[in-house]
């Protein structure tokens, strides 16, 4: 088992992961889980005997205030103090919204990540940003706040589908293109099926550990996580308007390959990113970028009416603040 030191609390990560569970202390425990970790990963939680379980329905069309408003009702109705601790047990749904509850009720009670998926144990799990999806745009409500402990157990990963496992996979692909020219070298060399997770995850988590600590609220540094992610997002949006919802992962790798397009790489790189995405993922039908503006024009990235994106300066290097205007696009 490792240790990654975050801001104020720790990343544990390994089989064992869980023996860290610590409840000692605390009032009340509530488990926030959806319909998949209540049946494939609640088990594996030791001595949790007395805690309540708060299900809601799994899927980002359900990351939305509704749900915060059962989860709060929940809380309560079981008379939740400040003392309480929530425990979320899931993917970055689970993640975003139980932590954002968590941090909004009664001003703030502790709360626990245990992500089950590889795009929370990469990406949500790590950095403290919190938040639901509201009005059709992604995020749009949320906050930052730090849990007490993130606990990465890998094999949580072997309850997942493939599709599952290949949208976290983005987030690996987007921290390597960003920050480790070393780790893309690697993930490209190895096929997909033959990836020890262990050895992917812990590099991934770091390059945005490192990052997120050097620049917690994303002032200047951590502006570069979001690389992918405002073509990617309004992408996410556009599907979730029409009612046919992707992953998110597979929303990233759309934004990659557009913002790749915009970036300085030289077209030697660009046709290298392409034909790896392109040929180890089945992605859904890119929408036109007309189609994708009023999305684009609503990022809360976005400065004195531009489109704000971080783009590659080379594999391993990126730059933020990226201005373009929607006739530029």
């Amino acid at each position: 088992m490792k240790e990654i030191k975050s801001d104020n609390y720790s990343i544990w990560l390994g089989e064992n992961s869980l023996s860290k569970l610590d409840i000692s202390g605390y009032s009340k425990v509530a488990i926030l889980v959806d319909e998949n970790t209540k049946r494939d990963c609640l088990a594996k939680l030791p001595q949790l005997e007395n805690s309540i379980i708060i299900e809601v329905s799994s899927g980002e069309i359900n990351k939305s205030i509704s749900s915060c408003n059962y989860i709060w009702e929940q809380l309560s109705e079981h008379n939740f103090d400040r003392d309480s601790l929530l425990i979320n047990l899931g993917g970055g749904v689970i993640g975003d919204m139980g932590g954002f509850c968590a941090s909004t009720y009664k001003r703030g009670i502790d709360f626990i990540q245990i992500p089950t998926t590889l795009l929370a144990m990469v990406d949500a799990s790590v950095g403290g940003k919190l938040g639901v999806d509201f009005n059709g745009l992604k995020n749009h409500v949320g906050l930052f706040a730090n849990p007490k402990a993130v606990l990465i157990n890998p094999e949580f990963l072997q309850t997942l589908a493939e599709n599952q496992l290949k949208s976290g996979f983005a987030e690996v692909v987007k921290h390597a293109l960003i920050s480790d020219k070393n780790l893309w070298e690697e993930i490209v060399s190895v096929p997909f099926n033959e990836m020890n997770w262990e050895k992917i995850i812990e590099p991934s988590i770091n390059i945005k550990n490192k990052i997120v600590l050097s620049d917690p609220y994303e002032k200047g540094e951590r502006k570069k996580l979001n690389f992918g992610h405002t073509f990617g997002h309004a992408v996410e949006s556009y599907y979730l308007e029409k009612g046919t919802p992707i992953l998110h992962g597979e929303a990233v790798l759309m934004g990659i390959l557009l913002e790749v397009e915009i970036s300085v790489v030289s077209q030697e790189q660009n046709n290298e990113i392409k034909n790896y995405i392109l040929s180890n993922f089945s992605l859904p039908f890119t929408p036109k970028k007309s189609d994708l503006l009023p999305f684009l024009m609503n990022d809360k990235k976005n400065k004195v009416g531009k489109i704000n994106f971080s783009l590659l300066t080379n594999i391993g290097t990126c730059s933020v603040d990226n201005l373009f205007s929607a006739d530029e696009l």
